[in-house]
Formats: structure tokens, sequence, C-alpha cells
């Protein structure tokens, strides 16, 4: 059983503004939207799910890299019922289930990873696909950035860059459009 993804928005980190990347991530019962961050309209988010077929409350699952800004500030666009995973702990209206996010299994194409780095609680998201294994993360900004100038621990990024690339054929990274490994 592999996933489908989609980037439904590509970030980007100028001087002239800043918004994440989003995608969405479908498998079994499970439609996942990854850092619904900070884009220039909510309709950046919204009418590429409407494009789909999917209205907000269609989206059972919310996952954030990290707790910046400009991957979190749409959250509430999914309605009461979405669940929301982080990296230590699950969220569901006003249920809190710690858990440690790294080798959690959201379905069986979709797993999460704890990759700090960037800071001490990135995780990236693992999607098994046609294409084959996908890397949502922040491990990155975009394609060809030799570090990260706001990383909290950059010698662990670049560890964790190193893990990842091991597990992934593309990634999907936070500002930026996909790119192959390799």
């Amino acid at each position: 059983m592999v996933a489908t993804l989609d980037v439904i928005f590509i970030g980007y980190a100028s001087a002239d503004g800043v918004a994440g990347t989003v995608s969405l991530v479908r498998d079994e019962d499970l439609v996942i939207v990854v850092d619904p961050g900070m884009v220039p309209a909510r309709s950046a988010i919204l009418d590429p799910l409407a494009e789909r077929g999917l209205a907000p409350g269609d989206v059972t699952d919310v996952v954030i890299s990290h707790h910046h800004p400009d991957h979190t500030v749409n959250i509430a666009l999914f309605g009461e019922d979405v669940r929301i995973h982080d990296h230590w702990a699950t969220y569901r209206r006003d249920q809190w289930e710690s858990r440690p996010a790294d080798g959690v299994r959201l379905s069986p194409g979709v797993t999460l990873l704890e990759t700090p780095g960037h800071t001490p609680q990135d995780i990236t998201t693992l999607v098994q696909t046609d294409h084959g294994v996908a890397a949502l993360t922040h491990l990155w900004w975009y394609e060809g950035i030799p570090g990260d100038p706001r990383a909290t621990d950059e010698e662990r990024l670049l560890a964790e860059r190193e893990r990842v690339a091991a597990l992934a054929d593309v990634v999907v990274p936070g500002h930026g459009t996909p790119f192959r490994l390799g």
C-alpha cells in the first residue's frame, strides 16, 4: 500500500516574505495536511484542496514539522475533529496524548521521524509513494542550501540530513520545490 502526495503550495523565504511549503497526503482513511503555515492567503491552501474534492472538514490529521508560525498559523482551518501531530504528542480537541514522534506510523505509508537541528523539536514526515519515499522536512529550506542560517544545532541538522537521505528518494523542503536526492 502506498500513499498519495500532493504538494499544494510551494513555500519561499525571501526579502519580500516567507511562506511554508504545504503538502497533502492521503493514505487509507487519512487525509493529512503537513505544515499549514503562512501563505499569501488562506485560498492558497483551501483552493487546491477543493480542486481535489476536499473540504477543510475532510482533513483528518495535521502534521507540523516544528512550532514556527510559518508552518503552523493555519492549523485551525481544519476544524475541531482534526488530529494534530508534533514532536511529542497528538492533540485532538482537549485531549493531549504524549508520545515521542520517532517511528510513529500514522498509516501504512506515513511515518514520523524526530529530526532536530533547525529546532530541537523538528520532525520529518516520510511518505511511501508510487515514486519512492518522500521526506517532508525542514532539514532543508530549499534545494542547494548548504546548511541552515537559523539552525539551533547545525551539526545535528547535518547528521539528520544524512539519516533522512538514507531513507528517502525525494525531499519536500520547508520553503521550496521538491527535489530528488543523489
